[in-house]
């Protein structure tokens, strides 16, 4: 599979499974990375990070946002 610049397989190469779970891994390993990781490990985390997440959006334009994740749903919660 092509690489990008960056780490990892470009993210419009990975099927949507791989993409799936490579989402999931870098959520997870998020909170590590920013306490203990060094400057580059935390820039090359925000730059796959965006990477993967700027395809999963691509892909999904039209997702339905959840009610209780827009302004109007966290208004209606707090009333």
């Amino acid at each position: 599979m092509k690489e990008t610049g960056r780490q990892g397989v470009d993210p419009a190469r990975l099927s949507e499974q791989d993409l799936l779970r490579e989402l999931e891994t870098i959520h997870r390993s998020r909170h590590d990375t920013l306490l203990y990781g060094s400057a580059a490990a935390l820039a090359a985390h925000n730059a796959r990070m965006a990477d993967l997440e700027g395809e999963y959006l691509r892909r999904h334009r039209d997702r339905p946002p959840a009610s209780g994740r827009t302004r109007e749903g966290a208004r209606a919660r707090e009333s």
